[in-house]
């Protein structure tokens, strides 16, 4: 990714602005089972940078 990775955990929203993707696409991959794994903080939805960098690396070794 072009872009560096913030060091906090990261909502759907700024999911979806990071990889250039609608934000009911990162929902739709979570329904799925697809995406990166999130996780809930309440009835919050968040990503692990890391988790979503990895996930982002499995997405181009499949695509090679």
């Amino acid at each position: 990714m072009a872009r560096s990775l913030p060091e906090r955990y990261l909502t759907p929203v700024d999911l979806a602005d990071l990889l250039g993707v609608p934000v009911e696409t990162v929902y739709q991959w979570r329904r799925k089972r697809t995406g990166p794994t999130g996780f809930r903080v309440g009835r919050h939805l968040r990503y692990d940078p890391e988790d979503v960098r990895a996930w982002v690396a499995e997405q181009i070794a499949e695509a090679a």
